[in-house]
Parts: C-alpha cells; structure tokens; sequence
C-alpha cells in the first residue's frame, strides 16, 4: 500500500508518528478538511499532469483552482491532468491519496504560491483516508519539490482569513 511507503519515507525523519489514519475517506478537499475539523483552504492537494513526456505534480492551496494561463506560461504547455487509471502507474499513488512523498523516480514535484499564506497545512499521505500537518518549511524539505510556482487563481481572497486558522497542534493545546 502507497501509505505505507510514505510511512516508511517519513520514518528516515521520525515523523512517521505524524501520519494521520481516518475512519472516513479523505480523498477530496472537503472529506479532508471535515477529518481533520480545519479550513478547506488548508488541505494541501496534489495535482498530476502530463507535461510532455513527464508527470509532474503541482501542490496548491485546497481552495486555489489551476490558472490556465499562468500554467501556460510557467510549463509552455496546456494544464492537462493525468487520467485517473494512469496516476498509479506514474505518481506510484492512488488518487484520492496523490501527494508529494514516496513518488516514482522522474516526477517532478512544485510547490504553489497559494501554500504560503499558512504556518501549516495538510497534504494527504498515499492513501484516501490520510494526512499529515507539516509547516511549510517541512512540507518543502519533505517532498524535495523542484521550485515554488505561481500557476493558480481564486486563492487570493482567502488570504486574509488564513492568518487567523490555528494549526491542528495550537487547537489541540
């Protein structure tokens, strides 16, 4: 199971404790977020795309929506999202469970500007009921991204919002 690469990734760091197990699916940004009882905006997702020859995968804020233009000019190509039955074979996870760790070797992985308004966000963890609350220095380190991107929209007027979201860890305390 593509969860218990990730496990087995995050363990070299001994964050391997960190993975989050739902009961429930967590497999879309709004399943995620009701798991974890945090802001929609604050789930991480991973999209895959086919850019040429290569799969890359893009992490954007939960409520930022891919920017045809801007993906354009960033990937001198249309935005075009792999086909569910091929993301497997590609990322090495199953959708629902996309995320930026433990991936096939020759995917590129970047990191959206939406990210950046957050202390911490929740990207999931191979599986469709998983996550795990990174800051996003770690979720930076963690998924060895190629670059920091700015290919989104419709994220910008969260911004003010995100400043006042606690983390799971400040709720908890």
């Amino acid at each position: 199971m593509a969860i218990e690469k990730v496990r087995d990734y995050f363990t070299q760091w001994g964050l391997a404790e960190k993975i989050l197990e739902f009961e429930t699916s967590s497999a879309t940004v709004e399943l995620a977020a009701q798991a974890l009882g945090c802001a929609p905006e604050r789930i991480a997702k991973t999209l895959s795309f086919q850019v040429d020859d290569r799969c890359i995968l893009v992490v954007t804020a939960g409520d930022a929506k891919i920017n045809n233009a801007k993906f354009k000019a960033q990937f001198h190509t249309k935005a075009k999202m792999l086909a569910a039955e091929k993301v497997n074979d590609l990322v090495g996870h199953d959708v629902g469970g996309v995320c930026p760790f433990a991936v096939n070797d020759n995917v590129a992985i970047y990191l959206d500007a939406s990210l950046k308004r957050f202390e911490t966000v929740f990207p999931a963890c191979g599986s469709g009921n998983s996550a795990i609350e990174l800051s996003i220095d770690e979720l930076e380190k963690y998924s060895n991204s190629t670059d920091w991107i700015d290919v989104c929209k419709n994220w910008e007027t969260s911004t003010v919002l995100a400043a006042s979201i606690p983390s799971l860890a400040e709720t908890i305390a």
